[in-house]
């Protein structure tokens, strides 16, 4: 058998930090040992000495493949993934959308086949619920059965993606019957059009107007909408992409008060603000992304949200759009430019920088965030988001004081720019492990596209 063993690191996951070897055997934890004291054969010895032994990151938000009007996202599962590797991430749960008048089964069909033979860890979806009629909700049973039981409902968009309310309740009320996870887009998508209406009209059409049209009040009013309306259904929510601090707060009331409400914030809102939006010339489209960049005070106040534990879940929203050939399409006009951005490579990296180092978060959290606690709420725990024996062995040897400088011609996502260029983080990946094997090591790529496979998950008890 296989047989792999990692020593004399530091073991941490979101509980713990203690010295250990990690025996791997067939692709699984087989245990865990005090250093030095594995007297075996083994068919190789990683020597962690100095370094930490994470589990691998788990991605609970990305866009991969995703098509967007006449564009699709420029990572696919091959790119994107490998990407994931680099950074430490090992497992990733992507959006399948469903188009209007389709099959949820359908959808996941053609996202199934975006997925097989590319992605090179682990993955499995979410179902973005577009188009709700009596059938598409009795098919929402199914999926869970089908393992994919979580499902994403849009407050924005209108006459794209929006549900209304009535439609949003819904999906709360089947979920909330059949153990599944409502995630939700919260901004007020009529009140937002409205205003890039005006902008428009006005004249306003370079790219600080997407922050400017999409102010934090609307998100805030969404979530706490969202969250009625999940209260009022008897089911979980999961907010995504929180990017403002009123609603970071409505999260933590919601919860105080016994409701069963889960928000995630993402790298770009803790590392950048609304102020990229001032680059010269067209420099602020690298920013296009839904919600915006907020101001310096949100951002404070996500951090504390996320140290005091009332937002549980760090992830990306990876989706990026190459600056030049598609997110140029809004060269004279903000609304056109094609929303989202780059990020499955350098979550860890950015929150081990500014969190870890600046005293923000702990170790133990910085794991909790980026892959137990995805896990736990996603369905995948124990057996992805921990070092345990039994759990796959999806694990990074991290290096707390490799310094690397982000830039988008060294990365891996295949876009052409960074929105941390020239940023030098400090702590980083220096071997990624998925399922036992080394898949990134010295800076190289020793994985196979295809080897990853499809994660059924388990409904919610």
């Amino acid at each position: 058998m296989n047989r792999l063993l990692i020593a004399n690191g530091t073991v941490v996951t979101a509980n713990a930090t203690a010295r250990a070897d990690v025996l791997v055997e067939g692709g699984r934890i087989a245990r865990l040992l005090a250093p030095g004291a594995y007297p075996g054969p083994v068919s190789r010895r990683i020597d962690a000495a100095n370094r930490l032994i994470l589990p691998g990151g788990i991605d609970v938000h990305t866009h991969l493949d995703l098509p967007v009007g006449e564009f699709s996202s420029s990572d696919d599962f091959e790119t994107g993934t490998i990407a994931a590797a680099f950074g430490g991430t090992t497992c990733v749960i992507d959006y399948a959308t469903q188009d209007r008048g389709e099959r949820l089964h359908d959808a996941l069909a053609r996202w199934m086949q975006r997925a097989e033979d590319k992605a090179v860890i682990d993955y499995g979806f979410h179902m973005i619920v577009v188009d709700l009629t009596d059938a598409v909700e009795r098919e929402l049973d199914d999926l869970v059965v089908s393992g994919v039981p979580s499902f994403k409902v849009f407050m924005a968009y209108p006459g794209r993606l929006q549900l209304d309310d009535g439609a949003i309740e819904r999906v709360l009320r089947r979920a909330g019957r059949n153990g599944a996870l409502t995630c939700l887009h919260a901004e007020n998508g009529p009140a937002i059009e409205t205003l890039i209406r005006d902008a428009r009209a006005a004249g306003h059409l370079a790219p600080t107007y997407h922050a400017l049209t999409r102010p934090a009040a609307l998100e805030a009013e969404a979530t706490a909408r969202g969250i009625a309306l999940a209260a009022r259904a008897g089911a979980p929510l999961y907010v995504v992409h929180v990017s403002a601090g009123e609603a970071a707060a409505a999260i933590a009331d919601a919860r105080a008060r016994g409701h069963q409400v889960y928000g995630e914030t993402c790298p770009q809102y803790l590392c950048l603000t609304a102020d990229a939006y001032d680059e010269p010339g067209f420099g602020g489209a690298k920013y296009v992304m839904s919600p915006p960049l907020r101001s310096a005070g949100d951002q404070a106040r996500l951090w504390d949200a996320l140290g005091a534990g009332a937002l549980q879940v760090v992830a990306t929203d990876h989706c990026p759009f190459l600056l030049h050939g598609q997110k140029d399409r809004g060269l004279h006009d903000f609304s056109l430019i094609p929303n989202g951005a780059p990020g499955i490579e350098t979550r860890l990296m950015l929150l081990h920088d500014a969190g870890v180092r600046q005293g923000r978060l702990t170790l133990n959290q910085f794991v909790d965030l980026t892959a137990t606690q995805p896990a736990r709420l996603f369905g995948l725990y124990p057996r992805k988001g921990t070092i345990a024996p039994g759990s796959d062995a999806d694990l990074v040897v991290w290096d707390q004081e490799r310094h690397v400088t982000l830039r988008a011609d060294t990365l891996h996502m295949r876009v052409d720019y960074s929105p941390y260029e020239g940023r030098t983080v400090t702590g980083a990946p220096d071997i990624v492990i998925a399922g036992g094997e080394v898949i990134v090591e010295d800076g190289r790529f020793t994985g196979r596209a295809g080897a990853g496979r499809f994660l059924p998950r388990e409904p919610r008890g």
